[in-house]
Formats: structure tokens, sequence, C-alpha cells
């Protein structure tokens, strides 16, 4: 259930409001949106009536049921109103939401070596990216699979992060690295293999640290949701959510398949913020830069790109990651496309690219 309360309504008589409420054993959280304040009623409401709210205060605008079984992440919670994930990072603060430009997500799926990683970093930012992308730890299908570095490759994420001042994102398996990976990420990932461990999510959302939630393999959208509300019911409102394809009958040409309808269905379900990994979804280079327009055509507030210098050496998804030559490519046309649909990227161009490529840098 939530109060929407009146414009202009003063924050002495909404505290009033939420003590009154609790005595009827829910928890008040207040929502600030645009013009409006809105006190969310956690707890069991099939009792409460809402004429009975409605009395508490002329201030009230009205009372309304949520009938979705995701409470806090439906549309409805915040009475229709997007929300934002706002992240500081030593290039300025970044924000997912649907008003805001598209941020870009790029890096290799796992990070290898400090200077593969760092000269990854340096170039995927001169090209417009906000995010730097890496695996430390792993999941992978078969358990003779590099697995990644682990801790030694997060302090490498670290020095990158210093170097290039971009946020970083990588993945936590297991609530035992949970501290570790969040004293380096600014976004913590929670895969697709991951979306319902509940007491990862639980644990996740307590460290206080954005959230990327990744939809399970063959998950339905309302189970993605429901894991999301798990996050979200330990207090933590910064979710972000991933599409990064499905399992369905033909495999045979694509990794999976790219689920471009879940973006527009979330966008009527959901107040949460969306990222796209068409990487992961295609399984195939070739195909990404066609499926990341597809996804900023449909409305996605993020993309997540992989990026190798060299994917035929990679140690991990070689097939499906991007030159950093095609990536540089992808985000010229990118930055064209996006504003043709009024969805404005950082305005890089050909000069900082070149000004980058000049520096000295090694790949190995």
């Amino acid at each position: 259930m939530i109060i929407v309360m009146k414009p202009g309504t003063t924050e002495g008589e909404i505290d009033r409001i939420s003590k009154e409420v609790r005595h009827w054993n829910v928890i008040p959280e207040k929502l600030q949106g645009t013009h409006k304040v809105v006190l969310g009623l956690i707890g069991d409401t099939t009792e409460l009536d809402p004429g009975q709210v409605q009395n508490l205060s002329h201030y009230i605008e009205q009372v309304l049921r949520i009938k979705k079984p995701f409470k806090r992440a439906s549309l409805e919670f915040r009475n229709g109103e997007y929300s934002e994930v706002v992240v500081p990072t030593p290039n300025g603060t970044v924000i997912f939401g649907k008003n805001h430009p598209l941020v870009i997500v790029a890096g290799p799926c796992s990070v290898e070596n400090e200077a593969m990683i760092v000269e990854t970093a340096r170039r995927v930012k001169a090209a417009g990216a906000q995010f730097l992308r890496g695996g430390a730890y792993k999941p992978r299908t078969s358990p003779y699979a590099f697995q990644g570095h682990g801790e030694s490759a997060l302090s490498l994420l670290a020095l990158a992060r210093e170097v290039t001042g971009l946020g970083i994102i990588t993945e936590v398996m297991d609530t035992t690295d949970l501290e570790k990976v969040a004293s380096v990420a600014d976004i913590i990932q929670i895969g697709a293999r991951n979306m319902q461990n509940f007491s990862l999510l639980k644990k996740a959302g307590a460290t206080g640290k954005p959230v990327l939630l990744k939809r399970g393999l063959s998950a339905t959208i309302e189970e993605w949701l429901m894991a999301a509300e798990y996050i979200l019911a330990v207090g933590n409102p910064n979710v972000i959510l991933c599409e990064r394809g499905i399992r369905s009958f033909d495999q045979k040409y694509t990794r999976n398949v790219l689920d471009i309808s879940a973006i527009p269905v979330l966008r009527s379900l959901t107040h949460l913020p969306i990222m796209v990994d068409p990487s992961h979804a295609t399984g195939k280079s070739e195909f990404v830069p066609t499926m990341t327009k597809a996804a900023i055509a449909a409305d996605t507030d993020s993309l997540m790109l992989e990026v190798h210098p060299n994917p035929s050496k990679a140690l991990s998804d070689g097939p499906q990651s991007l030159t950093i030559e095609a990536f540089e490519r992808l985000m010229l046309d990118i930055n064209v496309f996006s504003k043709f649909l009024g969805r404005a990227t950082q305005n890089y161009n050909k000069a900082t690219i070149a000004k980058t490529k000049a520096s000295p840098s090694v790949l190995v």
C-alpha cells in the first residue's frame, strides 16, 4: 500500500502520519518524487482499510494498494515515477535512469594481467565508457575452464580505477568474497547463475553498494523482479536490472536470445533502471553492434559491452568480445544513434580516441 501526499505537504505532517501508521504494525518508507512525497507501507496491509488511512490527514491525496507481488520494485510503489541510481566515481557522478544519458560499461570478461586491464580501461574511457567491467571471480559451466584470478584481479581493477577514474563493476559469486569485492567495486554485480541466490542477494544489498542484477538463464520477468525485491527489502534502493539473454529452443546461431521485449515490459512494471548486455546475449561479436542499437531503440538506460585487446587469446568469452578498435567504431555510431533518439552519451569523438591511441602503452 502507498500513501500519495499532496504537493506542499510539510515535513511535520509527513512525520505525524508516519508515526500514526506504525500503530497498524506497518513500517512507513518515505519516497521523495519530483513533485510529491509517497509513503510506502511495508508489512501486512491486507486488513488495512484505505479509507481509514485516507482519514488520517486532509494532506493525503490518495491511498493505493500495490497488487504486484514485487512491492518495492513495482512502478506503483513510486506512484509512476522512475528511480535513479546515483554512483560517485573518480571522474564524477554517473546516474543510471530513464531521464539521463546512456551509461556505457565496457571491458573484458576476465581480468588477465595488469597491462591488459589498464590499457583496455584507458581505451574504453577515451571512446566514451563511464565504467570498466572485468571479472575477478568467474562462474563457468565447466569446472576445468578459467575461473578468474580472484583477489589479485581485484587489486588490478583498483589500479585501473586509479589510473583512469572509471567506475568499477565486477561480479561476486560467494558471500565469503563479498567484503573484498565491495571494497573495490563501485557497483556489485550478481550474475545470471546467482540471480536466485537469496542469501547472496540479501548480503549484497546490505553492503549499501549499488547492485547490478543480471537476469537468470531461464528466469521469467516476475522471478527477476522478485529477486530484486530481496535487495530492496534490506533497505538498498540502488538496483539496476540487466537483460543478458535467456535460453530458448534454437541456440545454434547465438549463445542466448536477447529479450528486447523485456525493456518495454520492465518499463510498464518497475521503476528500476535497465541495462542490456548484448555480448552475453549473442555470444558472437559480429552481432553485438546490431543488438546494441536495438537495445538503444528499445530505450535501455545502459549498455554492458565486452571488449578485449586480443579476443582470439582471451582466457574467457573471446568470441563475443569486441576488439578495442571495433568498440571505438561502435561508440562513434552510438553517439549519433542515441542522440537521434534523444538519449545522448558523453560527446567523445575521433580526436579523443586518436589522442589516447598515441599515448605510450603496452598490450600483452
